[in-house]
């Protein structure tokens, strides 16, 4: 079952939190793509999700997991303590989103943004759809 992380590629925070989780994929489970990308566009249509979600979505196969529930069920399949995370799946999803969602707008005050998508590097090139 293929997993999926669509994210905001411009958004410098975005671009850490990929980095961040390539280095605690060592089996490579995860694949990436930009909400920008192409690739991206049509998996949120597949995915029947708003073009205008700008927001960390994670696809496990037909599940489709968006803003702080992605970044926990993502955080479930990391190495190391990280997992332990996803115990704040138990607090009430509006009450996590709505911490979600003061990060997200802020992001780009806090964290810059770049004019253009990331461009991976050659060892990570293959985790990244096109």
């Amino acid at each position: 079952m293929e997993k999926i992380i669509l994210f905001d590629g411009i958004c410098n925070f975005c671009n850490t939190s990929v980095q961040f989780i390539i280095k605690r994929d060592p089996q490579a489970q995860f694949r990436f793509a930009s909400l920008q990308s192409e690739v991206g566009k049509k998996l949120l249509t597949k995915h029947r999700i708003p073009q205008n979600m700008n927001s960390f979505i994670f696809i496990d196969g037909e599940k489709c997991y968006t803003k702080s529930s992605a970044v926990l069920t993502v955080c479930k399949y990391l190495k190391g303590f990280w997992k332990l995370f996803y115990v704040f799946i138990l607090v009430p999803r509006p009450l996590r989103d709505r911490f979600y969602d003061f990060i997200a707008r802020n992001r780009y005050q806090w964290f810059g943004k770049k004019e253009n998508c990331m461009i991976p590097t050659p060892d990570i090139r293959n985790r990244f759809l096109e």
